[in-house]
């Protein structure tokens, strides 16, 4: 599975932008500073006390809001960041960093509308924000606009060419345009500027995987998994290498261990499935088939090993069937079947 980045790094509000005029708005401000250098430190727990300390000092203090849900938003809870950005606005609207804050949130959270409108309360400000660019071109993906998306990430990358996110989102744009050369590259600078960065890792293993480079594939793979063992997708994906090098026992282990990640990986199930079919037990691949058929998740070839796996039960109109609606839905596997088998 290709990896797309929904996920931005957003600058914490550092500055404090009044002047205390008591006790108590003097201690929440260092409270605030204090919060300010765990948070850059990534010391997120620690940074998250002293931001709630702050407030508790002054309950109006919009940027310790916004910097409590930043921090919350590093930790994944991601409805309690929104609850603090809300706050942030609510205690002061022209708080314009929390509105890239919000829109972020509410990309995460599949809320492509609001965070559009987020952004447009802002776009004249931050026309010349790598950031707000980033942002909203992951919007315009999660509304499907894909060419207006990728003039984003486009316009991002121009304003910071080491926006890592950036590349590996318009990378993914290519990638799925079938423009593989363009997208190499994309991964391969954010690689070059972030060599643990998962994304990029697992995304050039799967242009390997297409090229049967099976041994640089695994290498890509092995990369991002040094980062992150569990991670569903890259489970899943090295598994699938696996398999076409004749390691069915091992790419069992690893796609079962994906699975148990995320039940609802189609790319994981296409691949059990396929080993399923490699091991010679069709009951077992069709089932396994049937239930990522189910999903109705866009999985590359897909119906092709799907249909496969029908037609060595000997169950060849089902099979057929399954090829022609490949057909429609662009699967080249499907397509070169249907064309072989179902005339």
């Amino acid at each position: 599975m290709i990896y797309k980045l929904f996920n931005t790094v957003l600058v914490a509000y550092l500055l404090l932008a009044w002047g205390c005029n008591s006790v108590e708005k003097e201690d929440a401000a260092l409270f605030f500073i204090k919060g300010n250098l765990q948070l850059t430190q990534k010391n997120y727990e620690q940074a998250l006390y002293y931001y709630e300390e702050a407030i508790m000092k002054n309950p109006d203090f919009a940027d310790a809001y916004l910097n409590k849900g930043l921090t919350l938003l590093e930790l994944g809870k991601t409805d309690d960041a929104l609850v603090a950005i809300n706050a942030a606005l609510e205690s002061d609207s022209d708080l314009y960093p929390a509105y890239l804050a919000r829109a972020e949130v509410k990309t995460r959270l599949g809320q492509w509308n609001e965070a559009e409108r987020d952004l447009n309360e802002i776009s004249k400000l931050y026309t010349d924000s790598s950031q707000y660019h980033l942002i909203k071109g992951n919007v315009l993906v999660g509304k499907n606009n894909y060419s207006a998306a990728q003039a984003d990430f486009d316009r991002s990358i121009q304003l910071s060419p080491a926006n890592v996110e950036a590349l590996v989102n318009r990378g993914a744009i290519y990638f799925e345009q079938k423009a593989y050369d363009e997208a190499e590259k994309d991964f391969e600078a954010a690689v070059k500027l972030k060599p643990r960065k998962i994304e990029a890792l697992n995304n050039l293993g799967l242009l390997s995987s297409r090229k049967k480079q099976w041994k640089t594939a695994l290498d890509y793979f092995d990369r991002a998994l040094s980062v992150n063992s569990v991670d569903p997708y890259v489970l899943s994906n090295k598994g699938y290498v696996l398999i076409n090098t004749g390691k069915l026992e091992e790419a069992a282990v690893l796609i079962n261990r994906s699975l148990s990640n995320k039940m609802d990986n189609g790319y994981a199930l296409r691949n059990l499935g396929l080993y399923y079919t490699k091991s010679n037990e069709l009951d077992k691949a069709t089932e396994t088939f049937d239930k990522a058929l189910d999903l109705a998740q866009p999985v590359e070839s897909l119906y092709g090993y799907a249909g496969d796996a029908y037609y060595k039960q000997g169950k060849k109109d089902e099979a057929c069937r399954i090829w022609k609606l490949g057909v429609e839905l662009n699967d080249n596997l499907a397509s070169e079947y249907n064309t072989q088998f179902c005339k």
